[in-house]
């Protein structure tokens, strides 16, 4: 048994991945907690409409407010941290980790910490357009050495076009899932050695047995790290 584990926060944004990666965390912890056991777990979500509206005009002020927004709810709700399990809103976390009233996990920090350890050395992403071009990952992964490429722009498209019309509703068709198998191969002949399911949905329809490349599962190595980080010593 673990006592008093840190009060996980979740910031969620898009429902299949933010219960993903509650769902990792409570049934992950009783390896370590006992049986049953897992930390206290507060979630909130703004609706993903609001966040969208801000992602598409790239105005990521506005959407560290929301994300504050959240936070600041969780940490009247006695969290002690906190987790997004949303790649592309990571956009704004320059804002959010100056002005929340609680620390946060990095979603790409936990990413780039498996991918050391596995000594991958060059990436390829998965994720939504936004992300993709966005320096979440490649500032991170650049700290650890390691590079990152992304698929070309025609691919980003569909790549993005697929996660919002099907994974976020819970949509997983199996077009979808071989036309992601045919966008890994093609970064494996590129060189990557590893491929991150860098939206959070992504997991549900990619199957590592499978894969062309081995995978970096973004929800849960963020669910495992908030679990290490609630029931480690400070």
């Amino acid at each position: 048994m673990i006592d008093m584990p840190k009060h996980i926060g979740i910031i969620a944004c898009s429902a299949e991945g933010a219960a993903l990666c509650y769902r990792t965390i409570c049934t992950e912890a009783p390896d370590l907690m006992g049986e049953h056991m897992h930390p206290e777990i507060t979630m909130h979500t703004h609706p993903l409409g609001d966040y969208m509206t801000h992602i598409r005009a790239g105005n990521w002020r506005a959407v560290a407010d929301i994300m504050l927004s959240s936070a600041n709810k969780l940490a009247k709700a006695g969290a002690d941290f906190a987790i997004s399990p949303d790649n592309t809103i990571h956009q704004a976390f320059g804002f959010v980790s100056r002005e929340s009233p609680i620390p946060w996990l990095h979603i790409a920090k936990a990413v780039a910490r498996e991918a050391a350890s596995q000594s991958f050395r060059s990436l390829g992403l998965m994720g939504t357009k936004y992300l993709m071009v966005s320096p979440v990952y490649t500032e991170v992964l650049e700290e650890f050495g390691i590079s990152c490429m992304i698929p070309d722009e025609n691919n980003r498209e569909k790549i993005d076009e697929i996660i919002f019309k099907e994974l976020v509703k819970g949509i997983f068709l199996e077009p979808s899932r071989l036309y992601f198998n045919e966008v890994i191969r093609a970064l494996k002949d590129r060189g990557c050695d590893a491929v991150v399911l860098g939206c959070t949905e992504i997991p549900l329809i990619v199957d590592p047995s499978d894969c062309p490349l081995s995978t970096l599962d973004s929800t849960r190595l963020l669910a495992r790290a908030a679990l290490k980080e609630s029931i480690e010593d400070d």
